[in-house]
């Protein structure tokens, strides 16, 4: 079934003399989805044994020779999630301190296994960062690489399933000042394999990433906290921007060194989701 009306489809890419080049991507002049033209549901069925499974690591110790330091706080990070999606159903496992390599065995083992009898997969990953890596205890994986073993075309039994990672890691080192404001499932259907994705971000890119060292990191502390308020009742990106507005408006850094106090902070969340997600039927 054409969606795209008569034409031919061709990519926004330059080709190599700099000018625009309309690669075709159908002969035909179209593109064909083997769908049936009926109503179906924009909500992901939880029609399933199980919920699916969460998977949490939590990196607080880090190699000397990395120049990181101590993520105090994190502890704490790693029990509310354990709490909050276990209260939820998933089947929660937390990891510690882990190295690059350790990371990379998790999660690929994960995406190998069977999730035919699970609605959904959770990723909650608790480490330092920069923009595009996330660190081990002994150095730095580029966070595309431990996300996409999840892909369609990799993880077969999740395609079609929302796969959710909440990342907890600095982007950058910017600062955000902040400034004042006056308050006033219907037949075969290809889908791409980076479909059904949601990262949530525990700030914008190229920020830092603010955790106190006893209550554990802003983002978390707020994910937490809605999710047990809205998990039963709300759309998941709907819970997700009670969160982001908890973070922007309830926190702001208390620090003794130079240019890091009264600092301000802003979850971004990228979705590649394709139906609505709920955490209860």
């Amino acid at each position: 079934m054409s969606v795209n009306g008569p034409g031919e489809d061709s990519t926004d890419a330059k080709s190599g003399d700099g000018q625009q080049s309309e690669l075709s991507l159908s002969a035909s002049g179209s593109v064909d989805v083997d769908a049936k033209p009926t109503a179906h549901s924009f909500r992901y069925s939880l029609n399933f044994p199980s919920i699916g499974q969460c998977i949490v690591i939590n990196n607080k110790n880090f190699d000397r020779r990395t120049g990181m330091n101590q993520r105090n706080g994190t502890d704490v990070d790693a029990a509310n999630a354990m709490k909050v999606f276990g209260k939820l159903g998933y089947k929660v496992k937390v990891y510690n301190d882990q190295s690059v390599d350790q990371l990379k065995q998790v999660l690929t083992s994960a995406s190998k296994e069977d999730h035919s009898c699970y609605a959904s997969f959770v990723c909650v990953l608790l480490s330092h960062g920069d923009e595009g890596v996330f660190f081990g205890t002994d150095g730095s994986v580029e966070l595309k690489y431990l996300t996409s073993l999840f892909r369609g075309d990799r993880c077969k039994s999740l395609v079609g399933k929302p796969k959710l990672f909440f990342i907890q890691a600095c982007r950058g080192t910017d600062l955000d000042a902040g400034i004042e404001a006056d308050s006033g499932e219907d037949g075969t259907t290809r889908i791409p394999v980076e479909a059904d994705f949601l990262y949530a971000f525990s700030t914008a890119p190229g920020y830092y990433s603010w955790r106190n060292t006893m209550s554990g990191s802003w983002f978390m502390q707020s994910l937490c906290d809605m999710i047990t308020t809205y998990g039963k009742e709300l759309e998941l990106q709907h819970i997700m921007v009670r969160v982001n507005h908890k973070v922007a408006v309830e926190f702001e850094s208390v620090s003794n060194s130079p240019g890091f106090n009264a600092k301000k902070q802003i979850p971004c969340i990228v979705s590649m989701l394709t139906k609505e997600m709920y955490f209860s039927p």
